[in-house]
């Protein structure tokens, strides 16, 4: 039952394959207004879902926080997954 899958336990995203995320997004994004972001790995217990996904939060000064989602666990994203999920932020 997927609603159970909130429960699994699982290993913490490295810290390199963060970074590596981080540094694609801040490429992307720019720094002109400057950009904060948060970067996570979730289990989305929907069985549409494919299972972890990695989400980025985007904070600029004085603008609503915006989401960007690639359905894939971190290990898996690509330079080119963060500047698809990215396009439109």
């Amino acid at each position: 039952m997927a609603l159970f899958g909130f429960f699994r336990a699982r290993a913490k995203p490295d810290d390199a394959v963060k970074a590596r995320i981080r540094a694609w997004a801040e490429a992307i994004l720019g720094h002109d207004p400057p950009v904060t972001l948060t970067i996570s790995e979730i289990d989305c217990g929907d069985i549409a879902c494919p299972g972890l996904e990695t989400i980025l939060l985007v904070m600029r000064a004085g603008e609503a926080t915006q989401a960007a989602k690639v359905k894939k666990p971190m290990a898996e994203v690509v330079e080119a997954d963060i500047a698809e999920a990215l396009r439109y932020l």
